[in-house]
């Protein structure tokens, strides 16, 4: 069973995010908009599709406010993140063959989370894209928000797909980097309330919202991915 970090607080997790947001800048050529439709203060959950390992570092890192994560544990436990992980308190859950009772803790300190007015950021996927494609989202998310009813931010990323913390082309992490300064596209869209936010109506935002941030620039072909 996986503990659960409280995460750092004020100053200390300013300058951890200022950091990471810093190396993320360096590692790739990165456009982020729509920041400013999470809300300012109070407790909302931030939905986006989910790419590779590093996604979390890039949300994390552009969010405007501090980001509490729902992650699948492999990645939670990844040994090059795991560190961070542990600094921003991610929540990490398995599915329940594997743990039981780990869904149950997991969605315990989501709410605790959101009745302290956090940002929890969740996949509603459950799981890194297999081919670069939105897949269906998992009905965790009605069940946070039947307990707790917060806004609901959709995000898209785009960019990551063919990177080495990426499937594409082999399990991630398992490949050598081959790819520097690659474009990455991160969209917030406005604020869904709680009674709006169905599944199939997130999974919709997310999808154009995904396609407005590749836009900034081509996504990569076979072709492309094959010279990299």
């Amino acid at each position: 069973m996986s503990r659960v970090f409280h995460p750092l607080r004020g100053p200390c997790l300013g300058l951890a995010r200022y950091l990471i947001l810093a190396l993320v800048r360096l590692c790739y050529r990165l456009r982020v908009e729509g920041g400013e439709h999470l809300p300012a203060r109070g407790a909302a959950l931030v939905v986006c599709n989910h790419v590779s390992f590093v996604d979390a570092l890039i949300l994390g890192g552009a969010s405007p406010r501090p980001l509490r994560f729902l992650m699948d544990r492999p990645i939670y436990e990844s040994p090059w993140l795991h560190w961070w992980f542990r600094l921003v308190g991610a929540i990490p859950v398995e599915a329940e063959r594997r743990d039981p009772g780990s869904v149950r803790r997991a969605l315990e300190e989501v709410r605790r989370a959101l009745d302290n007015g956090e940002v929890v950021m969740l996949f509603p996927e459950g799981r890194l894209t297999p081919d670069g494609e939105i897949h269906a989202f998992r009905r965790g998310l009605e069940h946070i928000l039947t307990r707790n009813p917060v806004p609901v931010v959709p995000a898209g990323l785009a960019g990551l797909w063919g990177s080495w913390t990426s499937h594409q082309g082999g399990r991630a992490l398992t490949k050598r980097p081959r790819r520097f300064r690659a474009r990455v596209g991160l969209h917030f869209g406005a604020p869904l309330a709680p009674r709006e936010a169905s599944l199939a109506r997130l999974e919709i935002e997310v999808r154009e919202l995904k396609a407005d941030a590749e836009a900034w620039g081509p996504a990569p072909t076979s072709a492309t991915l094959r010279k990299h």
